[in-house]
């Protein structure tokens, strides 16, 4: 039986994929998380074989999320499925530690599929997604630059957090925070939050929405 940790913040998201999982008869979910922070004590307490999330939530976001789990747990199998589908997050995605990658697009059983693989200790991309890692494919130089930190940052800057709230959510003083975003705009070569925004729309590191 695979034992799993779903993190979403929609309930009735959460209620859908567990459903969905449950009824392959292979797999059982064990915990659920609405936020980062919540999903790291369940993943303490409950040791999932394999770790199913989205990226974007309240607070801490999902790439975050991961690092951190892989610190505390290097063997820890986490599995992304989000609406976010860009080559930029795909990559930053499997960098922080992710053994696999699915949109939310895809049909429902293809996440079954991803779930057995990654507990198996394979990685796995979902459909369309393999192209788009290809070297050279990504036109956006310098969000490459940026460090695991610095994206995480320039993630929450995007989605019109505060210095003050980027330093409440990361545990980081708000001046720390300040030196990253002069760091962060330097190398992605914009004057202006308003332009910050506009590229991490362009490269798909937020929605339309904000999230």
């Amino acid at each position: 039986m695979i034992r799993l940790l779903l993190v979403d913040d929609h309930p009735v998201v959460r209620a859908g994929y567990q459903r969905l999982l449950e009824q392959s008869g292979d797999m059982r979910v064990v915990a659920q998380a609405a936020r980062a922070e919540e999903a790291i004590t369940e993943f303490a307490a409950h040791a999932p074989d394999v770790t199913v999330t989205d990226l974007s939530m309240p607070g801490l976001g999902g790439l975050e999320l991961i690092r951190r789990l892989l610190v505390r747990t290097p063997s820890a199998r986490v599995l992304v499925f989000s609406m976010h589908d860009s080559a930029m997050l795909v990559r930053r995605a499997l960098d922080v530690g992710a053994r696999g990658y699915l949109s939310k697009s895809s049909a429902p059983e293809t996440l079954l599929d991803a779930v057995r693989r990654v507990n198996a200790g394979e990685d796995y991309l979902g459909p369309g997604l393999s192209s788009g890692l290809l070297p050279g494919d990504s036109p956006a130089a310098g969000l490459e630059a940026l460090t695991p930190r610095e994206f995480e940052i320039f993630r929450l800057l995007a989605r019109g957090e505060s210095l003050g709230e980027c330093a409440s959510v990361l545990n980081l003083s708000q001046k720390t925070i300040s030196n990253h975003q002069t760091m962060i705009k330097e190398k992605l070569g914009v004057a202006t939050t308003a332009a910050l925004v506009h590229m991490a729309l362009r490269h798909g590191v937020i929605a339309a929405d904000g999230q």
